[in-house]
């Protein structure tokens, strides 16, 4: 109990000390100079460093504040101009492939100039065979739109190919760079007959085979041109199909042979035009004088087969 008192007694001396300090102090305010006395000093002293340190922690907290709204700024600017990059690409692709279109589409003009003689039609290819080449492909143009089986298809500034096989809405092109084309062919400076004939391996080299040149008077070199016969049974005379790239004579001594470097780009077709008109051969005018005059049982069992594809 005594113990209590004690206490009580200390914290009232306590009280009245504090009291008695700021009695003080406020008397100081009022009768002394606070930009010149002491208490300035006390002030820089105590006080300052302590507000210096207040400062410091706001100034702190304010750049944080600065520093976290700049964040959230510039992340929804940069999604911003992250869906804009990706539409400026799309639309950045989208003009490219429109450039190629249209400077394949005026290839195609200047190659239906180039043969303005045939009718034409321009198709686009909707399928291929597997493997890396164009040697056999669908086209969207059919019997709908004037295509017939055995018409030439060109394209690249050159012959393509030929139709085997015809549709409504489609139709079937085996080029002649496949396995199973032959195309009946002359040298153009010299009107030498010869046979082109695909391989896919060769075309792996870029090469088209020749063969049964007969070239007598070896007027024939590299660089020739080549293009279609007018003897051929299906193709149109004077298409181009290529450039000699090599020859030499036969083991006959009679013909040569040697390799073509054609001008189509087998691998990466695209549009193609179709000449509408077929070849008028001798065989076919022959076959209709005959039918003129026989009989209509001898008409129904004559037939025109073709060999060359």
């Amino acid at each position: 109990m005594k113990k209590k008192t004690n206490e009580s007694i200390k914290s009232k001396y306590l009280l009245m000390f504090v009291m008695a300090v700021c009695v003080v102090l406020i008397f100081l305010t009022f009768t002394t100079d606070l930009e010149s006395g002491p208490l300035k000093q006390v002030a820089q002293t105590v006080i300052t460093p302590v507000q210096n340190g207040f400062n410091r922690v706001g100034s702190w907290i304010l750049d944080k504040g600065v520093y976290f709204q700049d964040s959230a700024t510039i992340y929804e600017e940069n999604q911003i101009l992250k869906e804009k990059v990706s539409e400026l690409t799309a639309e950045n692709t989208q003009l490219l492939q429109n450039q190629d279109e249209l400077e394949r589409l005026r290839d195609l003009y200047d190659l239906d100039r180039q043969y303005q003689d045939y009718p034409k039609i321009g198709a686009r290819i909707i399928a291929k065979g597997s493997g890396n080449w164009f040697n056999l492909f669908t086209i969207n143009k059919g019997s709908d739109d004037g295509i017939q089986v055995d018409n030439n298809v060109i394209a690249d500034g050159g012959l393509v190919g030929i139709v085997t096989e015809v549709g409504k809405n489609w139709a079937t092109v085996r080029a002649i760079c496949d396995d199973y084309s032959n195309v009946s062919a002359m040298v153009s400076t010299t009107s030498d007959i010869c046979i082109v004939s695909g391989n896919l391996t060769l075309l792996d080299e870029g090469k088209l085979e020749m063969s049964k040149l007969i070239d007598s008077e070896n007027k024939v070199s590299v660089g020739a041109k080549v293009v279609t016969s007018h003897v051929s049974e299906k193709y149109l005379p004077g298409i181009l199909i290529g450039y000699i790239s090599d020859i030499s004579s036969d083991s006959n001594q009679l013909t040569k042979s040697g390799y073509i470097t054609p001008v189509v780009d087998f691998k990466h077709l695209q549009e193609v035009l179709v000449i509408t008109k077929l070849k008028e051969t001798g065989n076919s005018q022959l076959e209709e004088t005959q039918n003129e005059t026989a009989t209509p049982d001898e008409t129904a069992g004559s037939e025109s087969e073709g060999t060359e594809e």
